[in-house]
């Protein structure tokens, strides 16, 4: 079974480009929910290593090695970008929103999740760390197992039932 998404929007819509849908309707799938990740590595000692923190200072970097971290937790799960529903963004300046919103547009193409974008005195993970994303996924719905049909099923004696 596949997933089934739809986006959702105003009857009054305007007609201009947004990098998030207003709303989107899940009809079908298994929902995949992800821990905030960052441009550090996803796997990083605790308590924390400097040396593992030691990250560019611009928005647009982080922004493309957290997008790789996202693609590749995606994919452990058997997700792509395009099965993202709902993005939680903190941020330490708001300001570098723009930068962000230019490696996720180029990263996701035409699809849209639903996004929120937070400004934060700092993230948790490091000081270095500009930016944290939390996504929600949904990922299509496998086909259950085939069950063995009666010519398949082992050709073992059966034991003599007990009276």
């Amino acid at each position: 079974m596949a997933r089934s998404l739809r986006p959702i929007h105003h009857p009054d819509k305007r007609h201009v480009e947004m990098p998030y849908a207003p709303a989107l309707l899940v009809e079908r799938g298994q929902l995949l929910f992800l821990s905030g990740l960052t441009a550090a590595p996803v796997y990083h000692s605790h308590p924390h290593r400097e040396e593992e923190f030691d990250l560019p200072r611009s928005m647009r970097e982080q922004a493309v090695m957290l997008m790789r971290n996202l693609e590749i937790t995606l994919a452990a799960a058997g997700c792509t970008l395009a099965d993202v529903v709902s993005a939680t963004r903190f941020l330490t300046d708001v300001n570098e929103q723009d930068d962000l919103n230019a490696v996720w547009g180029a990263r996701l193409g035409a699809h849209r999740p639903t996004t929120t974008t937070v400004e934060v005195s700092r993230l948790a993970t490091h000081a270095n760390c500009k930016i944290e994303i939390s996504v929600i996924a949904v990922r299509p719905e496998r086909a259950p197992a085939p069950r063995p049909t009666a010519a398949r099923r082992s050709k073992r004696p059966r034991k003599a039932a007990r009276r």
